[in-house]
């Protein structure tokens, strides 16, 4: 067993940030940076000067719909078990009136809510009597899982607290008829963090015309400003998944229609009447304890069924109400699954998407440029760099390097976005990596009501070529004007050793996403010597414009058909010389059932310039010169709410100097019953070149039983005849309390040559950890 006792350097740079911010963000909480009650916008232009909302009965509503609500203050603690048979269900009258974003936007929802929302002094209540004419055999209601994508496709019923009313930022709660729960927080309107896993409670039930529903948040588990007389921002959600219908308390953008309308925080109503406890300086302890048997036989030397033990801590301190410090010493991150494999048929980097939960939580602060997620699971990587990737820390190659110590700290001050990071990984001789520090330091500011404007710079000690430290540093902008219209842009440069070209990067887009009509216009400029070593590159050396457009109408006359979509786009490509590279041409027709799913056919037409030879596969390289060549894919996606489901592919046509057929079957998923459910994934790929000939296939199934809604198992089997490799993962997870986990994950990798090793490697892992808060 081994535990770290001395304390690194890197805790000390903290303390001098601690004091700074802790005056600074306390003084910050004087104003809301949010509206005044006294005012509606919508985006960032003021259109409306109503008079402050006087504190309902239960509701109320202006004349465009928007729902001032008061909460109930409680006496006493609500008793949380899903029946609704206390005193206050009877005295106090419910709100309700959803209103559609799905099928019809802006008609009332098809079935009832009664909903109350209610607290005390330890925490909020959401309780809700969901009506449903159908019956209960009909409803969707498949999914145990904690956070799963598929409890998303279920009937289920949620809410959404802006609780420092900036109209920016939130928390997500949401539970299916199992009481399945989610949970996740977005900052700045950004993309969702499903690793943000608060201790909370929910209960369901059923009655005779539907099922109901309790929710037992505790302040603890949130950020909000203390003091009586509290306002905070407020959206309900209630998916009739079954009518493929989607409902909220406050009208939402049309073409937000579906559960991504909850995310828009700046179109949430108003919840009042809140006298809030003292918000606290929560302090909480995780410490874990892990052992593991290993075996390796790519390491040189090889490692059989080596036992090793470990221990380490997580610490996580309040600051101020709205700024939150992370430690963590020794950390690991052995119970995360494994990355599911990819086929590359580009000569670019591939991007895989961050799953360590200590990268994962508050990752949004540290959004630049893009508007992406920092590496998360909802980022995309596309063109545009990432000035800050998160598995560049702890990740080499392929291999885990270990972290030794680390800090965060995120929230806000203010009108103050504050990201500050600093990780310290060990060194790994086998793979001449000498012990380094990663930096990433994130500030942005809030402006007008929507839109920001910020910096950042991140710093490596040690780059990748072993030379020397490595530098980036960027300004960014995002505005939002309106419900449709964004504009952003981002100037970036990077300093490495040895790399003495054009280090910049610069982007701007515009982009208009209304109902009907959609576009997007981007220009984007990447450096051959852009180099951010804690961040992410696709490509360099090129400048790129791109337009899209697109007609999204809704048939009245077709009572199948929700929404047709017509899209063109073009891409363009020069090298940093001015010659043209790439050149893409897009063309995309797509219909949307009633039933939810969905037909696309699309077309596209390439050329592609050659300045070095592309390897496609083994043993098949493409040669240098000029290519054009045209496909065309269709796909049928089946409803996300089926029993089974899934998008299967099929594209046809010319790639460079030959053909490639490709069939796929994505996001697959069979539901067994409630408790198991079965995830298959195919990609195959027949390619037919002068240079040869190749078959690809990547053949991937994942396997869920959940036992209950805090206690699962899960395997992750997959095949890549590339590698020529099978692997499986297999894992399972119990909360035995709240915030409190065990994991036992066993995996294992092997060679499908005839002629290889047979096992590559392989590790089973017990862990266990205890949530302990002050």
């Amino acid at each position: 067993m081994s535990f770290p006792v001395v304390l690194h350097p890197t805790w000390f740079r903290l303390v001098p940030l601690l004091l700074v911010l802790t005056p600074l963000s306390l003084a910050g909480q004087a104003e809301p940076s949010g509206p005044s009650l006294g005012e509606v916008w919508v985006g960032d232009v003021l259109i409306d000067g109503a008079p402050p909302p006087l504190a309902p009965e239960t509701i109320t509503r202006d004349e465009r719909g928007r729902a001032t609500v008061r909460a109930i203050r409680l006496a006493e603690p609500l008793q949380v078990d899903g029946i609704l048979d206390e005193e206050i269900y009877r005295t106090t009258p419910p709100f309700g009136g959803l209103v559609q974003v799905a099928p019809v936007a802006g008609e009332p929802s098809s079935e009832r809510s009664d909903i109350w929302v209610m607290y005390d002094d330890t925490h909020m209540y959401v309780a809700c009597r969901c009506w449903d004419a159908a019956p209960p055999e009909e409803w969707v209601a498949n999914e145990l899982r904690r956070d799963s994508n598929g409890l998303r496709q279920n009937d289920h019923f949620g809410v959404m607290f802006d609780t420092f009313y900036d109209r920016r930022s939130g928390f997500m709660f949401y539970s299916n008829p199992l009481a399945a729960r989610a949970d996740y927080s977005v900052i700045d309107e950004g993309g969702p963090n499903s690793d943000w896993n608060p201790v909370w409670e929910v209960r369901t039930g059923r009655f005779e015309g539907g099922w109901t529903i309790e929710m037992a948040i505790p302040f603890r588990s949130l950020r909000y400003r203390s003091g009586p007389d509290q306002v905070w921002g407020f959206q309900v959600r209630r998916s009739i998944r079954h009518k493929n219908e989607w409902a909220y308390l406050n009208p939402v953008p049309a073409f937000l229609a579906g559960p991504q309308a909850l995310n828009r925080v700046s179109a949430a109503g108003t919840l009042v009447g809140l006298d809030l406890p003292d918000a606290g300086r929560n302090l909480e302890f995780k410490p874990y304890v892990i052992t593991s048997t290993t075996t390796d036989r790519l390491q040189a030397p090889t490692v059989e069924n080596r036992w090793d033990g470990d221990l380490g801590i997580d610490v996580k301190y309040g600051i101020t109400a709205n700024l939150t410090a992370d430690l963590t010493v020794n950390t690991d991150f052995a119970q995360v699954e494994v990355d599911e494999q990819q086929v590359n048929l580009t000569r670019f980097n591939l991007f895989f998407p961050e799953k360590r939960e200590f990268f994962l939580e508050g990752r949004g602060v540290f959004d630049f440029g893009r508007g992406g997620a920092g590496g998360g699971p909802g980022a995309r990587a596309g063109d545009t760099p990432f000035l800050f990737y998160s598995r560049r820390i702890g990740l080499e190659q392929g291999q885990v390097v270990p972290i030794d110590v680390g800090g965060r700290i995120t929230g806000k001050a203010g009108p103050f976005g504050i990201g500050l990071l600093n990780i310290r990984t060990g060194g790994v001789g086998a793979f001449g990596l000498e012990p380094t520090d990663f930096t990433v330091v994130r500030l942005k500011r809030d402006v007008l009501r929507s839109s920001a404007i910020g910096g950042m710079f991140t710093r490596r000690s040690m780059d990748t070529s072993g030379m020397g430290s490595s530098r980036a540093y960027g300004v960014d902008g995002t505005f939002s004007f309106f419900q449709n219209l964004r504009m952003s842009s981002y100037l970036a440069r990077t300093e490495t050793e040895n790399r003495f070209g054009d280090d910049r990067s610069w982007q701007g887009t515009v982009s208009y996403e209304g109902d009907l009509y959609g576009g997007k216009a981007e220009a984007l400029k990447v450096g051959e010597d852009f180099n951010p070593e804690v961040g992410f590159t696709r490509r360099r050396d090129f400048r790129k414009g791109a337009l899209s457009a697109r007609f999204s109408p809704r048939p009245a006359s077709l009572a199948s058909v929700r929404k047709f979509t017509w899209e063109a786009s073009l891409d363009y490509f020069e090298d940093g010389a001015g010659r043209m590279e790439t050149r893409e041409q897009g063309g995309k027709f797509d219909v949307e059932f009633e039933n939810s799913d969905q037909f696309t056919l699309e077309g596209e037409r390439v050329l592609e310039r050659l300045a070095n030879p592309f390897p496609v596969g083994r043993d098949l390289i493409l040669p240098v010169g000029e290519y054009r060549f045209s496909g065309v894919r269709a796909a049928y996606q089946f409803g996300s709410h089926r029993r089974i489901s899934g998008t299967a592919s099929l594209r046809h046509g010319g790639f460079f100097d030959g053909t490639l057929t490709s069939l796929g079957f994505s996001r697959g998923r069979m539901v067994v019953n409630n408790h198991l459910s079965v995830d298959p994934g195919l990609t195959v790929n027949w390619l037919d070149l002068p240079a040869g000939e190749l078959r690809q296939v990547l053949l991937r199934n994942r396997v869920d039983y959940a036992f209950t809604p805090l206690m699962f198992a899960s395997a992750l089997l997959q095949y890549n005849s590339n590698d020529r490799t099978f692997s499986g993962n297999l894992r399972f997870r119990w909360e035995y309390h709240p915030g409190s986990e065990v994991f036992l994950v066993l995996t294992d990798e092997r060679d499908t040559h005839p002629e290889g090793i047979g096992l590559r490697n392989r590790a089973l892992v017990f862990k266990a950890t205890r949530l302990l808060t002050f």
